[in-house]
């Protein structure tokens, strides 16, 4: 099983979004739905959006997530996930965070 840590930061309670750039030059706006931990590297759970804000078919995307340490100012570079494995970690951690957070809500 993958070592899986929730990294979701205060700022993710907000709205919050990000542009990524297809290799097409197409520019997809998405939100961010977490920050996951996974085997000790950084994921991004992102959910495209249309130009309404609003998801089309509820795909999500992740992303391998960096922040450069010794600079606050730089920007996260995210890097595409090529290995299945990794991805299927990856997939696997944010099934698992989903199941938490519906299990909380049904707490509450």
């Amino acid at each position: 099983m993958a070592d899986i840590e929730n990294n979701e930061e205060e700022f993710l309670d907000e709205d919050m979004s990000v542009d990524i750039i297809l290799e097409d030059g197409t520019t997809v706006n998405c939100s961010i739905l977490t920050i996951l931990t996974v085997n000790e590297k950084d994921y991004i759970v992102l959910l495209p959006t249309n130009d309404d804000g609003e998801s089309e078919d509820g795909e999500v995307w992740f992303y391998r997530y960096e922040e450069d340490e010794n600079d606050v100012n730089a920007e996260p570079v995210l890097t595409y996930i090529d290995d299945d494995e990794e991805y299927e970690a990856v997939e696997d951690a944010f099934d698992e965070f989903l199941d938490s957070d519906l299990f909380d809500e049904m707490e509450e």
